[in-house]
């Protein structure tokens, strides 16, 4: 296993604020993430004027306005993502910014010359911005929540035929926060075996719990969004993960990791042996018993440390006639056996 790239997902809970923006990179940078993301639009070029209002939407951000006028108040403008993007950098935390429409991912791979091109859900079955994403000819992270197996294939291969290097798929359930029955994780090992390709998870359910999972199953890429605080209105920050969740999830699968690190051979560990040296049983005889007499399995039992004959050995022992006397507590010893 690899190491998985995290990405901290600060999305929009700026709430079109350039300082809040730089507060949630310095917690992204701070908890150790690869990538804090943003979103970049122009809602103008977005969205039509009476678009309304998912229902998590309505719910989280407590305001009665359209998503047209949500969506503008929590725009940040280009010049707002260079200055983030400089501000990435001067923390040692990789910038990225999913872009919502042509003009934005024009500015955000020709502009800032971002590393790669994350795109969210919303534009799985949008298959002319997806060739034209593929045009750029740079990796490409896809989120498949809303979709099925057959929306996934259209999409990836309008990626892969239209020049996209790489596509890494993103299992995820689009709702905020998402219910752990509805989250499925099992479906992500479904991609990875359909399209052979890298893929990950982007979580939207409560607390670390799943995508400490998903880890284990062979994520590797975690998209999870955060947030300064999980009381702010706006539509996403209750289905954020706090500053010190962040820390948490950064360290756990830097954790989980390390332990998927091995060959996948059963065998004894390095550090194992000086403990298998003490907690191993040996045969030991619960009498004294004299030279000649055949050994049966009632004179023997098992204690540590295995002193002479390991206890996996009683089978071989048993019905052997002993060279020597014994006596009790003695461990006995293949020189102890006679095979005649």
């Amino acid at each position: 296993m690899g190491r998985v790239v995290i990405i901290g997902e600060a999305g929009v809970n700026h709430n079109g604020d350039i300082h809040l923006a730089k507060k949630l990179i310095d917690i992204g940078a701070e908890a150790g993430v690869d990538y804090v993301k943003f979103q970049t639009w122009v809602t103008e070029l977005l969205l039509d004027e009476n678009a309304p209002k998912a229902e998590y939407q309505k719910k989280n951000d407590g305001e009665e306005t359209t998503q047209y006028q949500m969506l503008k108040s929590l725009e940040l403008s280009y010049d707002d993502f260079i200055e983030l993007n400089r501000y990435s950098i001067e923390k040692g935390v990789k910038f990225l910014s999913t872009p919502d429409e042509e003009k934005s991912l024009n500015f955000l791979v020709d502009k800032l010359n971002i590393p790669l091109i994350k795109v969210g859900s919303g534009e799985i079955t949008n298959i002319p911005s997806l060739r034209k994403i593929g045009k750029k000819k740079m990796e490409v992270i896809l989120s498949t929540g809303m979709s099925n197996l057959g929306d996934v294939e259209n999409a990836y291969n309008a990626l892969i035929e239209s020049g996209a290097k790489s596509v890494v798929l993103l299992h995820c359930t689009s709702n905020y926060p998402a219910p752990y029955e509805t989250i499925n994780l099992k479906a992500m090992c479904t991609l990875r075996e359909a399209f052979k390709t890298k893929v990950g998870y982007s979580d939207h359910s409560e607390g670390i719990s799943v995508s400490l999972a998903a880890v284990a199953l062979g994520a590797e890429i975690i998209e999870k969004h955060f947030t300064i605080d999980q009381n702010m209105i706006g539509p996403d920050h209750k289905a954020s993960m706090s500053p010190d969740e962040l820390k948490m999830l950064v360290k756990e699968i830097r954790i989980i990791e390390k332990a998927m690190a091995g060959s996948g051979r059963k065998e004894i560990q390095e550090l194992e042996k000086e403990t298998k040296k003490v907690v191993s049983k040996g045969l030991y005889f619960k009498e004294s018993v004299l030279k000649g007499t055949r050994i049966s399995e009632e004179m023997l039992n098992a204690k540590r440390p295995e002193k002479g004959i390991s206890s996996s050995n009683l089978d071989i022992c048993i019905g052997k006639k002993l060279r020597r006397d014994i006596n009790v507590n003695e461990a006995l010893t293949w020189g102890d056996l006679d095979f005649e």
